[in-house]
């Protein structure tokens, strides 16, 4: 997005994997659940995460990380690649890799493994860190940030993300935000009972101590504490949702850096990254990430989309299926993808490829290549997933998928709506949306072409 100012990442990667299925039994061995029929869902983790977000904000992110030979380190680099800037750091060991597994959209157990730490800087990555005017560091404590502590000592960041293994943040941050439980910690101090009360003297007591300018203490579903030093700042979140809080802080630290490299002020910049975490929240919080291209990892195809389906369904949730070319997005368009969400649970577009698209439109289409449109498309934060399908109907499509509703433009008829009877045989509705008026591809198409001449 034009405008925004661009962002350098310091920090510690992980791979995340959830396994989510459905619980309804105990082992015959062992007094545990059974979890089956696991749909399988991989995303960066950690500063990954951090970085990841940051750049689906709009923004050019560097990310500066530790990273391998090993296998959890290739399928990292897949996910990040088309998004962002990679500048190594080696790794002793393999990269860490938190795997959740999930029944019902509830953690069962979490599965770690992989020790990797950071072996030292580079020249490289000291050389991005010396022009940067806004730096972020997601300290693990897994040694990139204590590797480059002497870099990032000249020109302190904005924002500073500590975790419990990690080290303190450098003299002259901006904005330290850590998690109530990670305040306690570092501030080492007798507790009141009084959550509020701690937290504002944890905050006060860190600010000192670590010498920075302020601290941010988030505290969940209450929203985020902000100490100069005394007399703090509370910044309620605007709602309370029940969701997956995972990578919570991390889109927190992300919002905040962003606002602030933007020029925000402290406390504007508490407070977009509050609305936004609480936001990302809701959306289904890490397990809810999607990617923008169609690289691995990427919601592009029907095996990826049946897995945010399996997902979404072992919840409890409903599912809504949009389709179309969608060759030049415009408003009609994102208005019917925008009801079409607020119907369900998530949201799976099927998309014409562009051999699809020729054999409807004419030889002149697709304007946009297939990817483009793909790409556009995930963009938007009502989409969930996006599906691509090769014939003139998504029928083949919708049977794999099986959504709860399927929903088209309002420019159809019941008669060419092929798809109503489908739905039917799994209980499914088909359901027509109106597109904003005056709003259509051809349109745009003739006053293109109108003003060429």
């Amino acid at each position: 997005m034009p405008g925004k100012a661009p962002l350098v990442v310091v920090g510690d990667a992980l791979l995340d994997r959830d396994l989510t299925g459905t619980a309804e039994r105990l082992a015959p061995d062992a007094p545990v659940p059974v979890v089956a029929d696991c749909a399988q869902r991989t995303r960066p983790g950690g500063a990954a995460l951090t970085a990841y977000l940051a750049a689906r904000d709009g923004r050019e992110v560097t990310l500066i990380t530790g990273l391998g030979d090993d296998p959890a380190s290739a399928e990292l680099r897949q996910l990040l690649s088309p998004e962002l800037k990679l500048i190594e750091l080696p790794l002793t060991g393999a990269l860490p890799e938190k795997t959740r597994v999930l029944a019902r959209g509830s953690p069962v157990v979490r599965l770690d493994r992989g020790t990797g730490r950071v072996r030292e800087a580079t020249e490289e990555a000291r050389e991005a860190l010396r022009p940067a005017s806004a730096v972020l560091v997601s300290d693990y404590g897994r040694g990139a940030a204590d590797s480059l502590r002497d870099a990032l000592a000249e020109r302190p960041p904005l924002v500073w993300d500590p975790h419990p293994r990690g080290g303190p943040p450098v003299p002259g941050t901006r904005l330290v935000s850590p998690a109530r439980s990670e305040a306690r910690a570092f501030a080492d101090q007798e507790g009141n009972g009084n959550p509020l009360r701690d937290a504002a003297r944890d905050a006060a007591a860190l600010v000192r101590q670590w010498r920075v300018a302020a601290v941010a203490v988030t505290l969940g579903s209450s929203g985020a504490l902000l100490s100069y030093g005394e007399h703090p700042l509370l910044v309620p979140a605007g709602a309370a949702h029940p969701g997956d809080t995972c990578g919570a802080g991390d889109r927190f630290a992300a919002t905040a850096a962003g606002l602030l490299a933007d020029g925000a002020l402290v406390g504007e910049a508490v407070e977009g990254a509050v609305a936004a975490a609480t936001e990302f929240v809701g959306a289904g919080g890490a397990g809810g990430v999607t990617h923008a291209d169609s690289g691995p990892g990427s919601l592009t195809d029907s095996a990826d989309a049946r897995d945010l389906v399996t997902r979404v369904r072992a919840t409890g949730g409903t599912v809504v299926a949009a389709g179309g070319c969608f060759d030049l997005l415009h408003a009609g368009h994102v208005g019917l993808l925008q009801a079409a969400r607020r119907l369900g649970d998530c949201l799976v577009v099927c998309v014409n490829s562009d051999a699809s698209v020729r054999r409807r439109k004419g030889p002149e289409r697709p304007v946009n290549p297939l990817a483009d449109r793909t790409r556009v498309l995930n963009a938007l934060a009502c989409v969930d997933a996006v599906a691509v399908f090769d014939e003139d109907t998504p029928e083949r499509l919708l049977a794999d998928l099986r959504p709860d509703i399927w929903v088209k433009g309002g420019d159809y008829s019941g008669a060419d709506l092929p798809e109503a009877a489908l739905l039917q045989e799994w209980g499914g509705q088909a359901v027509l949306l109106p597109y904003l008026d005056g709003r259509s591809s051809t349109a745009l198409m003739a006053r293109v072409r109108e003003g060429a001449r």
